[in-house]
């Protein structure tokens, strides 16, 4: 490794990069470089994409995001608004170098902290902190369509079965305005600040084929839940996804990812990964009624600047008015104000 190069990457290298995260065994949707255009054309983010190469032959990738706020700090996150990040390389001993760029970069940034979103556990030295507050949810796509609901807990089959009496009708014809629509209001209902809604179009322009939506409707044909998700490798990630208050009592949601499921495994995927959550949350409540594996989520930080992390959880008593505030805020004005703050919690 004398000849061992890190550098920041440049237009020109982005295929490589991404041949490299496709040949990769823990290469992720979340590694690859359209990432780099849409956070920074949607959130205005300094990226920061460190690649490493050994005689001219790409061995290892790290994506890194600048978020700088004076509210919530200032971080360096591999990778934000992902649930996947880290380093990719050939070997250990490059991974660490890597890491060990990153965290120089950190210190020459003057950062709060970096943060490395490993998806695996990951033995490290030096500065680098494993905190485990995330979990995700998977679980394998039988070859059998018949089969998919009996991979389902019993509880979570009846609700299943409720929602297909419910006269509803589902539509995968692309269509990210109408799908953020209906995610924007349900991140408003949660009192959650909302994203962009530059970011779903981003997304759907930049991926293709590999962002889908999926949009169910009620019987008059009105739009009740909507998922926009990614397809990988042989795994389907529904990512963004909520619904209006109906969806509720429509089993909408419900209806709607098991659904999703029937549409994967139609297009070969063999994977189904419900996303990350945070552990005792609402939606991790949610999704361990579905009977997935509970796989937990191995991030590292390390602080630079920083005594402590900040916590930016909603379950945080701060946050508590803030949230009983916007829950209430009419849906035209969250969605204004909710890419000002967003844009810093991802």
């Amino acid at each position: 490794m004398e000849n061992l190069t890190i550098r920041k990457l440049s237009k020109p290298q982005h295929p490589a990069w991404d041949q490299y995260v496709d040949r990769h065994p823990d290469g992720s949707f979340f590694h690859l470089s359209g990432w780099l255009d849409v956070i920074h054309s949607v959130f205005g983010h300094q990226h920061h994409y460190l690649l490493a190469e050994d005689e001219n032959k790409l061995v290892g990738v790290l994506p890194l995001f600048e978020q700088k706020s004076w509210l919530f700090g200032h971080a360096l996150i591999s990778t934000p608004f992902c649930v996947y990040g880290g380093a990719l390389s050939d070997n250990t001993v490059i991974r660490e170098k890597l890491e060990a760029a990153a965290y120089e970069l950190g210190c020459d940034l003057n950062v709060d902290y970096v943060e490395l979103r490993d998806k695996s556990p990951v033995e490290s030295t030096g500065p680098w902190v494993t905190h485990t507050h995330h979990t995700s949810f998977q679980c394998a796509l039988p070859e059998d369509p018949e089969a998919i609901l009996t991979t389902i807990k019993r509880k979570q089959r009846a609700v299943i079965r409720h929602s297909q009496k419910n006269e509803l009708q589902w539509d995968n014809t692309d269509n990210p305005q109408v799908c953020f629509d209906l995610y924007a209001e349900s991140v408003r209902n949660l009192g959650t600040p909302v994203f962009s809604g530059k970011l779903f179009c981003a997304l759907k322009e930049t991926f293709g084929d590999r962002c889908e939506t999926l949009i169910i409707q009620d019987k008059d044909q009105q739009p009740v839940s909507g998922v926009l998700s990614f397809y990988y490798k042989n795994q389907v990630l529904p990512y963004y996804g909520g619904g209006k208050h109906a969806a509720r009592d429509l089993k909408s949601n419900d209806f709607m990812y098991f659904q999703l499921m029937h549409i994967a495994q139609q297009k070969g995927m063999t994977s189904f990964d419900f996303g990350r959550s945070k552990i005792d949350s609402g939606a991790y409540k949610y999704k361990k009624h579905w009977g997935m594996e509970e796989v937990p989520l191995h991030y590292r930080i390390a602080l630079v600047k920083a005594k402590a992390l900040p916590n930016l959880s909603p379950n945080n008593p701060k946050y508590k008015y803030f949230i009983q505030a916007w829950q209430k805020l009419p849906l035209s004005v969250s969605r204004h104000l909710g890419p000002f703050l967003s844009k810093y919690l991802g």
